[in-house]
């Protein structure tokens, strides 16, 4: 057990994160906002950042067969259960700086701070920088770094296609060194054996801390949700000035109606005490609707997610309703395609309580909060892994190129951390 000294003057190494984060800016600038494709250059250039910053402390480095990259403090006891802490380095395209990255360089910070401070962890410590945790603005799957190395990536997801390149994923990551195969056959890196505990570090992507004052949050769960990327609705192109309201088929305001109709829903839900969200990522007429044409097409894409499942399910079923009065009042016909979605996923009790005494004991403030976007701690909570996300204060939310995460706020986050790792795996 390391001594109670070293245990006093530990302290994050913020400057570390602070130039790396500029550093990661800088290499994936588009133009607008920062682009770091999942399985590609913006990607890879983040991983080696990563490598280059862990084996100048001294840290074991290595990448799993799917690419995930594993920075290790070893501890005494190299058979016991190691902790786990990061998040992803890849971005929406033209998002923000700090999603996901934050969650790397709080690690990164925390343990430069323990090996700063001459502390021996009784057990092993791996910052992991997992791969393709934005694979929804890639690939139509979730977590594929994480679940890939969890044993939980089907074989059938390595075949989806990546939006820009229209290649696979088992191509994409090949491309990169790795071995999807290893994916395929559900082979394992991560499990309940060898990992006592996983915590992710992420900005809040909603204003929530901002607009309470205060600089982090300990997540209570992850929601789970319940997805349509390919709906259509179907009505008929007519003549925009020749065809009277009555003989319409128009599909463009059979979609907004049914749109208006499911936010109506959503706030009576809220009035009862369910907390979600439901949001038309894209509603759409097609090409082929000119300007003196009603629309014979419309599409749409829709996301509702929430910790408590009967929330989504409740949205669901007035989705169903919905569709069949509309289809008979308007004369149009939805096709909803294939659903997709993923589990909520509660976080760990006893690692919340935890966190909330190193937050206590460095006299930082915190606010207890469910995650409104996913992450990949779900993926290591569906796997049996006792997992636990912190939130840092982000002004201007996220996955857009203006987020605006305070040092300051980070510092306070990583304060928690390193307390927190000092007693995790102390």
């Amino acid at each position: 057990m390391a001594s109670e000294a070293p245990r006093r003057n530990l302290s994050p190494d913020v400057g570390l994160a602070a130039r790396l984060l500029d550093e990661l800016r800088q290499n994936s600038f588009d133009g607008v906002g920062i682009t770091r494709e999942a399985y590609g250059p913006g990607e890879r250039m983040a991983h080696a950042l990563a490598r280059r910053e862990a084996e100048a402390l001294g840290l074991e480095v290595s990448a799993d067969p799917v690419g995930n990259l594993h920075m290790t403090l070893p501890g005494q006891d190299r058979a016991a259960k190691r902790v786990l802490l990061g998040s992803h380095l890849d971005s929406v395209p033209q998002g923000g700086n700090f999603d996901g990255a934050v969650g790397v360089l709080a690690g990164l910070a925390a343990v430069a701070g323990l090996k700063r401070a001459g502390f021996s962890p009784a057990r092993d410590v791996t910052v992991i920088a997992t791969r393709a945790e934005e694979a929804g603005a890639w690939f139509p799957t979730s977590y594929p770094g994480s679940r890939g190395a969890l044993g939980r990536l089907k074989p059938e997801e390595l075949q989806v296609k990546r939006q820009d390149s229209g290649r696979s994923l088992a191509e994409h990551m090949r491309e990169e060194g790795f071995d999807p195969d290893f994916a395929a056959r559900g082979e394992t890196v991560l499990t309940p054996g060898n990992t006592a505990a996983f915590l992710e570090v992420h900005i809040e992507q909603g204003p929530v801390l901002d607009s309470e004052g205060i600089p982090v949050g300990i997540v209570t769960g992850i929601p789970g949700s319940r997805r349509l990327r390919q709906g259509r609705v179907l009505g008929e192109y007519n003549h925009s000035g020749g065809t009277p309201r009555r003989y319409r088929r128009d599909a463009a305001i059979a979609l907004a109606e049914l749109a208006v109709a499911l936010d109506e829903e959503w706030a009576r839900l809220e009035a009862h005490g369910h907390r979600l969200v439901c949001t038309f990522c894209t509603l759409a007429t097609t090409a082929e609707a000119g300007f003196t044409k009603i629309a014979g097409e419309a599409t749409f894409m829709l996301d509702v997610r929430s910790v408590n499942p009967a929330s989504v399910d409740a949205i669901f079923a007035e989705l169903a309703r919905q569709v069949a009065a509309i289809e008979a009042r308007r004369g149009v016909r939805f096709e909803l395609g294939p659903e997709t979605g993923s589990v909520a996923a509660p976080m760990d009790p006893e690692l919340r309580a935890g966190l909330a005494r190193a937050a206590e004991a460095t006299g930082v403030r915190f606010l207890e909060m469910a995650s409104g976007g996913g992450h990949d701690a779900a993926a290591f909570a569906a796997a049996g892994i006792p997992s636990a996300m912190l939130f840092v204060r982000n002004q201007n939310g996220s996955h857009n190129p203006h987020e605006a995460m305070r040092m300051e706020d980070f510092a306070e986050a990583c304060t928690v951390v390193t307390r927190w790792l000092a007693e995790t795996a102390g």
